[in-house]
Order: C-alpha cells, then sequence, then structure tokens
C-alpha cells in the first residue's frame, strides 16, 4: 500500500544484517512512569531540575543504543507528533517543564521522515513564548537507527 507521506512508505529490511551481538542482559535506563506525554505531570519531581528527554515514540524501536545513548540519567516523556491529538496541551506541558520544573537541558529526539518535525516545532514554540530559556537538543535519527544530525538549537 503506497500512501503520500514517506514515513508511511514500506520498508523491508529482513534482509540486511542486523549486526546481532552476544547475547547479554541490558539494564533499562527507564527511572520513572508514565513517559506518554498527555499521561506525566510536568511538575513530577523527576522532572525538577533535569535533563530531559522528549522522543518520538519510534525512535526508541530504531536506535538499537537508545537507553544506554540517550536515556541514561535523563527523565523521559514520549509523543507522536503525527497520530497524538491535543497538541496544544503537548506545548503547554513542555513551557511547564520550562518555567515548573525549571529543567536543565531538553534534548528531542525525532524521526527523519517529515511529520516527526512537528515534535521539534512544538519545543520550538514552547521556547519561543517560555519566560525562562533552557538549552534545547534535537536529533534526528535515520529509519536505519544512526544518528542523522545532532545540534543545539539557537534559533
Amino acid at each position: 500500500m503506497e500512501c503520500g507521506c514517506p514515513g508511511s512508505k514500506m520498508m523491508d529490511r529482513r534482509d540486511e544484517d542486523s549486526g546481532d551481538a552476544p547475547a547479554a542482559a541490558v539494564n533499562s535506563q527507564l527511572r520513572q512512569w508514565p513517559i506518554q506525554l498527555h499521561l506525566i505531570s510536568p511538575e513530577a519531581p523527576y522532572y525538577t531540575g533535569a535533563d530531559v528527554l522528549l522522543t518520538a515514540d519510534c525512535v526508541a524501536y530504531a536506535m538499537g543504543g537508545y537507553h544506554s545513548d540517550y536515556l541514561k540519567g535523563k527523565s523521559i516523556a514520549i509523543a507522536c507528533p503525527k497520530l497524538d491529538a491535543g497538541q496544544d496541551i503537548y506545548a503547554a506541558k513542555i513551557r511547564s517543564w520550562l518555567e515548573d520544573a525549571k529543567i536543565n537541558t531538553l534534548t528531542v529526539l525525532i524521526m527523519e521522515v517529515p511529520c516527526c518535525g512537528g515534535l521539534l516545532h512544538l519545543a520550538k514554540q514552547a521556547l519561543a513564548a517560555s519566560s525562562r530559556k533552557v538549552p534545547l537538543k534535537a536529533v534526528v535519527v535515520g529509519l536505519d537507527g544512526e544518528i542523522r544530525s545532532e545540534d543545539w538549537v539557537t534559533d
């Protein structure tokens, strides 16, 4: 089934080498619950003064090292800018992280598909509307799980 959105394009990567490593226990770096942006309270104690990771839903499935490379030591929320309703609620919660929880940094991880950019746009909007400015990092992940870009946002 073909449709117009590149993010919905079917891809079959079963024949590619997944780089299987020897089986070993990998500890989860998740330190809180809930994590879905609609369910979190931006003023929960684990956000206060924290380095916060706002991740598009698909990122953790695409990146093999997500937990160790990005989640470790951070508080998290996940969202899908294409499928989730209530984007205005998301913007208000992000702004509350900035102003009420006084987070230290905000890192937004998104996939390289166009629809995913909406999550970064929400974070930029909240930052622009906030009286408190914090460093914002944008990380774009390819469909193959590789980092396409990782930059501090200055605008």
